[in-house]
């Protein structure tokens, strides 16, 4: 018989846990602004191959100033207009930042900063983990932590990694003091897991209700799409939020969600959640705190 894995299909098993949202809301709403642009693999840059994914598919074998210039894009346009209409309705959102892409933009971790959101870490490079050995991905964490509080004044308390993590992320974010991960998509509400005898706590992110999907994927292809798919996943998590205290994950890039063709489908999503009192747009810091506070009344 094979030795399978010890992965919990179980969950919470139909009984919600017993926490509520501040002032009586039913669902926790995180923007996720993804900050890639400078961590990505470019050729430009002295690496050995370039990015090859979203905008451009075609790989090139020599410095490719096109695809370098679909990521420029994100830092020149995307986030002025991002920051600007989150001003507008008054909403915070986490700055989900690769280490080397902060330290070649710090100006926009410190207008980040100014405005009232958050900077959580999202790996130095825009690299995935699942093969990385112990102290190598320790450095990498250890030097995205640094850029980020060099920069902000702050370490941060948050984790995602690009893709799949190993299986040392969380025993390292732990012993580093990170107050939450992002990396896992297996539920709507966020929970505990043991990490050597201590809890450490997720937030589940969600790739469903991400604008990665206007890139080599038939699910959205217009704004007006995005933000109905998002909407509808809102008006469905509010329903349950009399009994289940929701969370819900909206995912964002620069260079994507920002274009003049779809940066409209944001101010849709805010407009339509702001209707709601019922919606608690926040931090995942914020959401990360409270779930700490209330877990430890229960």
């Amino acid at each position: 018989m094979t030795k399978l894995s010890a992965r919990d299909f179980s969950g919470y098993r139909g009984i919600p846990p017993a926490v509520k949202w501040p002032q009586g809301k039913r669902v926790a709403v995180s923007f996720v602004l993804n900050f890639e642009e400078g961590g990505e693999f470019s050729m430009s840059d002295g690496d050995t191959s370039n990015e090859a994914i979203y905008e451009v598919i075609d790989r090139q074998l020599q410095a490719d100033p096109c695809i370098d210039s679909h990521f420029e894009y994100g830092t020149r346009v995307g986030y002025w207009r991002i920051a600007e209409l989150f001003d507008r309705y008054q909403a915070k959102f986490t700055l989900s930042s690769c280490g080397r892409a902060v330290e070649r933009s710090p100006w926009l971790v410190q207008d980040a900063v100014e405005r009232g959101h958050e900077i959580s870490a999202h790996g130095y490079r825009w690299e995935r983990h699942v093969a990385m050995d112990e102290h190598t991905e320790r450095q990498s964490i250890i030097s995205t932590m640094r850029a980020i509080e060099q920069v902000s004044g702050k370490p941060p308390v948050g984790w995602h990694t690009r893709s799949s993590p190993s299986p040392h992320t969380r025993k390292i974010l732990a012993e580093l003091g990170f107050l939450y991960d992002s990396d896992a998509y297996n539920d709507d509400t966020p929970y505990f897991v043991e990490v050597h005898g201590g809890r450490h706590l997720v937030l589940p992110y969600a790739f469903d209700t991400n604008d990665m999907h206007f890139q080599h994927s038939d699910r959205f292809t217009t704004g007006e799409q995005f933000s109905q798919y998002v909407c509808d996943a809102y008006d469905w998590l509010e329903r349950e939020g009399d009994t289940w205290p929701r969370m819900l994950s909206i995912g964002l890039h620069l260079r994507m969600i920002a274009r003049p063709g779809r940066i409209g489908a944001i101010e849709k999503i805010l407009t339509h959640i702001k209707k709601h009192e019922s919606a608690w747009i926040t931090t995942r810091r914020s959401i990360a705190q409270h779930w700490i506070a209330e877990n430890k009344k229960i």
